[in-house]
């Protein structure tokens, strides 16, 4: 029979539930000092998740001056937002959590003198008030750092929030005088 105890062997007990196991992502913020990742892990693997990689982004750091870390996991559905409350329950700042790597990306075109009105403050500006997260940046700065320079920053942003998000970014450019060029979203049909 195909069905034989060897072949039960192979499945993973974990996995018997009613919705099965899903895969997720979860992006965090952690200060750099020993043991902030493990302390961060632990919260997945006590509250049921499985982990499947851990992507620890040490040499680029976030413009709050915190290192960025994917951990990516797995668990049934019904236990994927207990994982997340008992990170935040740990102090573990939660920059993205879902099945998807982020909801959805945007490129914005920030131009003005960048570098002159604190470039980090902006960014940071960008993912507090607009609740976005900076993934990449670009600087082109022809005429030096005093001059006019522009940078393409692609944010992710939570699903269903791209139009609340580029207002708050529309919002800092206005405070530092900046252009902000938005990208073209398609509209409904």
């Amino acid at each position: 029979m195909g069905d034989g105890p060897d072949s039960g062997d192979e499945d993973d007990p974990d996995a018997e539930t009613d919705g099965g196991v899903r895969a997720y992502t979860v992006r965090l913020e952690l200060v750099d000092e020993p043991g902030e990742l493990l302390r961060a892990l632990a919260p997945i693997a006590e509250s049921g998740g499985n982990l499947l990689s851990i992507h620890h982004e040490r040499g680029n750091i976030t413009p709050r001056g915190h290192i960025p870390v994917e951990v990516d996991l797995e668990c049934p559905p019904d236990r994927f937002d207990d994982i997340v409350q008992a990170l935040r329950d740990a102090g573990v700042n939660v920059i993205q959590a879902g099945e998807e790597h982020y909801g959805e990306e945007v490129n914005v075109v920030l131009v003005g003198r960048l570098v002159e009105t604190d470039l980090s403050n902006t960014l940071s500006r960008i993912e507090d008030e607009a609740d976005a997260v900076v993934l990449d940046l670009s600087l082109a700065a022809p005429d030096g750092t005093e001059g006019i320079a522009s940078a393409r920053a692609r944010l992710a942003i939570d699903s269903g929030r791209t139009e609340d998000a580029l207002a708050a970014i529309r919002s800092i450019g206005t405070d530092k005088e900046l252009t902000i060029v938005e990208p073209l979203l398609g509209g409904e049909a």
